[in-house]
């Protein structure tokens, strides 16, 4: 008796290299990343409290780096009652301060916040 030769297999396209991302805007610094993180101008928490749904709160896309200096510098507190928008945060001397810093790093550079 004959036997079938096996069938070839399918196989998946391959997965390298992966796909390249396009660039994104922060909408602090203004440059150029590969990956925004959401930052919620009300903090979760905050509106919470007040009876907002989370989906409903605003946001805005930042760069890992501005996203982290803003929550190593202000509480949830501050962020809801005083800096609850961009140009808020953005007359901030500290936050100035920090932009005009980040924007001469390379995006490519990973950027340690204190």
């Amino acid at each position: 008796m004959l036997e079938n030769p096996p069938l070839a297999r399918r196989t998946e396209p391959a997965a390298w290299p992966p796909p390249v991302r396009p660039a994104e805007t922060c909408a602090l610094c203004e440059r150029t990343v590969l990956r925004l993180t959401e930052h919620h101008l009300i903090p979760r928490s905050q509106g919470r409290r007040r009876g907002h749904k989370v989906a409903e709160l605003p946001t805005v896309m930042l760069c890992p780096a501005c996203h982290k200096f803003l929550h190593r510098t202000f509480s949830n507190a501050e962020l809801e009652s005083e800096y609850s928008s961009l140009e808020a945060l953005r007359s901030h001397p500290d936050v100035q301060k920090f932009v005009a810093w980040v924007r001469r790093q390379p995006a490519t550079k990973g950027v340690r916040v204190r």
